[in-house]
């Protein structure tokens, strides 16, 4: 956003349905920019899973004239490679708590005069989880941490 024309820019957030209520989405689904060009989409994360991270994909527009902005997530990145664009929202914290199980979210398309995000554009969203194997490891650490600790407070271990 450097020069004097606003950049499109795509906004991850978390509020509530409007009166048309959400669309229900599991961790990988697809989506299309509005037909005008502009405008905000809802979902409500039904994949029974909290969401660690979020990654769109599109071909339409370069990553180089894309602002991300994400409230759900710490993290927003854009990139482009062989022509396709990935927008990437990663990070949780107690301020940026990912999306949980349940909980609604919108993606927002907004630009300076609407036609910055091309109607039709079509959009895949993969949402990512720790995975089972990472969770086991951190658990299997975890305790051989404590079982040491435990060790030397005991004496057992010099």
């Amino acid at each position: 956003m450097a020069d004097s024309v606003l950049d499109p820019t795509i906004v991850i957030r978390d509020p509530a349905c409007p009166s048309g209520g959400c669309v229900a989405v599991g961790q990988t689904f697809q989506f299309g920019v509005p037909n005008a060009g502009f405008g905000t989409l809802f979902f409500t994360n039904a994949s029974g899973v909290n969401w660690y991270s979020l990654k769109l994909t599109e071909s339409g527009v370069a990553a180089n004239a894309v602002t991300c902005i994400s409230l759900a997530f710490a993290n927003c990145s854009v990139s482009t490679t062989n022509g396709i664009t990935t927008i990437l929202v990663s990070g949780v914290n107690p301020k940026f708590p990912g999306i949980g199980n349940g909980q609604n979210f919108s993606i927002l398309f907004q630009c300076n005069d609407g036609t910055c995000w091309p109607g039709g554009l079509d959009f895949t969203a993969v949402a990512s989880t720790p995975e089972p194997a990472t969770m086991a490891l951190m658990a299997t650490g975890l305790g051989a941490l404590w079982t040491r600790r435990r060790k030397l407070k005991k004496g057992a271990i010099v």
